[in-house]
């Protein structure tokens, strides 16, 4: 038989060892028979005859009108012979077949496949040659041309639109699985050019593809207990993973892109998620690696990763504190098992950062806030209440250490700030900590700020979101399309702010003040000059803050999130959706459809835009609902006792409501009203 090799197979990459000599062999997990040559059938080849050059629409919907099934059948059933035959019936000769295109009309396709399943013959024609094609593809997979039947088989719409339907379910998912698993085990540069091919699809047909992988694994996923522990060996729902990789990818560059949560599989919620970062962890450097979902973090919700993110914080603050028991047992040293901030309010950021920066050792502890010569336990609302005030002292226009956008209402580094490093150090660190200790911030950084955090790049997109009339500048001087950009535009290769009342220029390029933009160098300029803003006039500052966010967030978790989850876990989310609130509070003392609660309610949803900000302010601490929505959020109301004329309380570290069984709506308006306004400092219980 002569000497064994390893080799992977085409679809579910098994390694498995096969004689040297032998033209094919059969992988024994997926049946598929891997040919190491080109298989060559003349008849398949030619099988579009009959005076027409390939299928088209109105040649099936002919031949189907005229009741010709024997005919079609033999074309459609020859079509899928091989992939010479894909694509001699489906390439269109007025478009290219290169690693931008893929040489088929989409349209068409999607056209004759319509078609051809209204007529359940034609369906079953369709997927039993598809079928034979994909459990023997008749060569290795090395060129575009080759590939392309794969792109045509993903237009199927039975594929698409029923892949969930209980007639053949088997036969349709082992398909998709056959599929997914060939176009994620191409070489680089095909699956390279095959991506490219995805991120031009029309945005309809893109999300389609998504939510048909998405419905994939969530099949396979819920076929039993046992594969929701398995999953690891799934071949079909790793491949599936990595073909919607393309797609998230593409998604992050497309001008029409698609919400994050699109990706996330709610039945991936169910495995143990934590046991899959923690095989992730570790084998970091196993080759290969082992499959793990957290391999593919956009197929896990924001809750689930927040529900790791936490795991992980609390692991590593109880480590901490048994270290510091450890140490407190054995030496006899009094350690602090938490990280204990005190702070007198008229010195907030002088005493916050001295503590910070004297604890550094301590950033992973729990967090505990006290007040000087105020009474207190913190169970929550006055950490909530430091983090509160801390950030407006910080992010003051009249601190310096950032400017606003009057267009954007965004901050942003400011490159003439008078303050040292360590002060942009410790906002770093505020960030981290909100995020270790899941508490809304409320700051207006933009999301090219989480983006570096995350080392993602930035760019003029990203500026025109930070400084639109800036960023609508260079767009136009981009978009200007004749010669005299010099005399229109007016432009050297200099950058401008202002400090302190005063514009200060600074060149882009050695002797930039001499060198005029011009058509010639314009994308030059506009590159360098939003380099300079987003990168590196602050790269000092941002540095420092970086380090400070690193200091306290930095692990394999915060690898999970996208910038966009981070931006929303830090700031919470703006939807003021205060009935979702109320479908997930609790009395305490009060029945279910009392008067009192109901005009609650009644004036708690009436309430302005900016009085409901300072009514969750007032009842939780933060102005801001939580990234995962009012699910995660129970606000308890209490009663106090019957009718008097005493405000509400609050207690924002149980998002605890108090109030009296008040006579008259108009007066529990009043009372809660006023309590609403003029809670701030002590009145923060």
């Amino acid at each position: 038989m002569g000497q064994l090799v390893n080799g992977p197979c085409m679809v579910c990459q098994t390694v498995l060892a096969f004689p040297e000599t032998v033209q094919c062999f059969q992988c024994a997990v997926c049946q598929t028979v891997n040919d190491l040559i080109v298989v060559q059938d003349a008849s398949a080849t030619t099988a579009v005859t009959a005076g027409i050059a390939r299928l088209s629409p109105e040649w099936v919907q002919q031949r189907l009108s005229a009741g010709d099934m024997a005919t079609v059948s033999l074309f459609v059933s020859r079509s899928f012979a091989n992939p010479d035959a894909v694509c001699a019936s489906y390439r269109n000769d007025n478009l290219p077949l290169t690693p931008y295109h893929s040489g088929v009309s989409i349209n068409d396709i999607r056209q004759i496949f319509v078609l051809l399943f209204k007529v359940p013959a034609m369906e079953k024609v369709v997927l039993d040659s598809l079928e034979a094609l994909l459990k023997r593809p008749g060569r290795p997979i090395r060129s575009l041309h080759d590939a392309l039947f794969l792109h045509v088989a993903l237009e199927i719409p039975d594929l698409i639109s029923t892949a969930n339907s209980s007639t053949g379910q088997s036969q349709r998912n082992m398909l998709l699985a056959r599929l997914f698993g060939l176009v994620s085990s191409l070489e680089v540069s095909i699956y390279n050019s095959m991506m490219e091919w995805f991120g031009r699809l029309p945005l309809p047909i893109f999300k389609r593809r998504i939510e048909v992988a998405n419905m994939f694994i969530t099949f396979q996923l819920s076929r039993s207990e046992q594969a929701r522990e398995n999953y690891p060996r799934d071949w079909g729902i790793r491949s599936a993973a990595r073909f919607l990789s393309m797609f998230f990818l593409k998604n992050a560059q497309r001008t029409d892109r698609l919400s994050l949560s699109l990706f996330y599989n709610t039945v991936v919620d169910y495995i143990d998620l934590i046991a899959d970062f923690h095989r992730w962890q570790q084998s970091a450097s196993a080759s290969p690696r082992p499959f793990s979902i957290c391999e593919y973090p956009f197929l896990i919700s924001l809750g689930s990763k927040m529900l790791i993110l936490d795991l992980d914080a609390r692991e590593q603050m109880f480590s901490r504190f048994r270290d510091a028991v450890h140490r407190m047992v054995t030496s006899g040293i009094a350690t602090d098992p938490f990280l204990s901030i005190t702070v007198r309010r008229t010195h907030l950021i002088e005493d916050s950062l001295d503590q910070l920066q004297s604890k550094f050792g301590d950033l992973k502890k729990k967090l505990r806030i006290s007040f000087s010569n105020e009474e207190g336990v913190d169970a929550g609302g006055l950490t909530k209440e430091w983090f509160l005030l801390l950030v407006r002292q910080l992010f003051d226009p009249q601190y310096g250490m950032f400017v606003f956008d009057e267009d954007s209402r965004l901050c942003w580094f400011n490159v003439s700030s008078f303050e040292n490093v360590a002060q942009f150090q410790l906002v770093g660190i505020i960030v981290g900590l909100s995020l270790y200790n899941t508490t809304i911030l409320d700051v207006q950084l933009p999301l090219a700020c989480f983006k570096k955090l995350l080392n993602v790049p930035v760019g003029l997109e990203d500026l025109k979101v930070l400084q639109p009339s800036l960023g609508r500048g260079l767009q136009q001087l981009l978009d200007y399309e004749a010669d005299d950009v010099e005399e229109v535009f007016c432009r050297t290769f200099v950058a401008e702010y202002e400090s302190f009342g005063s514009r200060t220029v600074v060149p882009l390029i050695p002797n930039g003040d001499t060198v005029a933009v011009t058509s010639l160098n314009k994308h030059d300029y506009v590159a360098r000059y939003t380099d300079w803003i987003l990168n590196t006039s602050i790269s000092t500052l941002f540095e420092a803050f970086k380090q400070g966010f690193n200091q306290v967030c930095g692990g394999n978790a915060l690898l999970l999130f996208q910038p966009e989850e981070i931006e929303l876990m830090v700031r919470g989310s703006t939807l003021l959706d205060l009935e979702g609130l109320r479908l997930t509070s609790e009395l305490d003392g009060f029945r279910q459809g009392e008067p009192v609660i109901e005009w609650f309610w009644q004036i708690v949803n009436g309430y302005s835009d900016d009085m409901k900000r300072q009514f969750l302010l007032f009842a939780t601490g933060s102005d801001r609902i939580p990234a995962t929505g009012t699910e995660s959020l129970t606000l308890k109301i209490s009663c106090l006792g019957q009718d008097c004329d005493r405000l509400p309380v609050a207690h924002t570290c149980f998002n605890q409501v108090c109030i009296y069984r008040y006579a008259s709506k108009d007066k529990l308006k009043t009372k809660l009203s006023q309590a609403v306004q003029w809670s701030s400092g002590f009145l923060v219980k």
